[in-house]
């Protein structure tokens, strides 16, 4: 028997697939398909532990060596410049990065200061630097859509999967920054203790991701 190794799946968008790929990867998810309440689960089959996160909180966890891998979508990983590697993009919870206003409203053609909202400061402040514009990022955690409808913003930083959210709140996309998926992170102490372990665990997730 090796060690136990710990890992957080990040909660709601990524999750479904998650598991369905571990499933495929032969790993006993049992008690994360019948999960109830619980935030905390047992392989059936390898000495594994899991437990369910929300994405802004998986890095922290590996980071903090509390989990030794994670699954997280590369737009937390973008937002977090943490301590960690990350070694394997899973190809699934598919979405990009977009600029978006409501319709008419040139945001590049805009003299002077503009106001974007977006849960992703980060990326929002790159992203706009890096086209030289003078923008106040306004921070905002829930329906950021709201934000340009409401006026508190000229135009919003987001994730987008479909786009339906965006055309029934009357906004359009007016540029995509990157594609972004989710990835596996690894605690970097954890990568040299629990090695054998770890690597098993990749190399079985890799095979049905190719």
């Amino acid at each position: 028997m090796g060690d136990l190794i710990s890992i957080a799946l990040t909660k709601g968008r990524i999750e479904k697939g998650a598991i369905k790929l571990l499933e495929q990867a032969g790993f006993g998810v049992e008690e994360l398909k019948d999960k109830g309440r619980k935030l905390v689960f047992n392989d059936t089959k390898e000495d594994i532990r899991y437990f369910l996160v929300k994405a802004n909180d998986t890095v922290t966890y590996v980071e903090h060596g509390v989990a030794d891998i994670a699954i997280v979508g590369k737009d937390t990983l973008l937002e977090k410049e943490e301590n960690y590697y990350e070694v394997l993009d899973l190809g699934m919870g598919k979405c990009k990065f977009i600029v978006a206003t409501l319709p008419g409203t040139n945001i590049f053609n805009k003299i002077g200061h503009i106001k974007i909202g977006t849960k992703y400061p980060a990326v929002a402040k790159s992203y706009f630097e890096g086209k030289g514009m003078d923008v106040e990022i306004i921070k905002i955690e829930g329906s950021v859509e709201l934000a340009p409808i409401l006026g508190i913003s000229e135009g919003i930083v987001d994730i987008m999967e479909t786009g339906t959210t965006l055309k029934e709140n009357g906004l359009v996309v007016v540029d995509e920054i990157c594609d972004i998926s989710s990835r596996v992170i690894v605690n970097k102490s954890s990568f040299k203790l629990k090695r054998n372990e770890i690597n098993s665990f990749i190399d079985k997730i890799r095979e049905v991701c190719n």
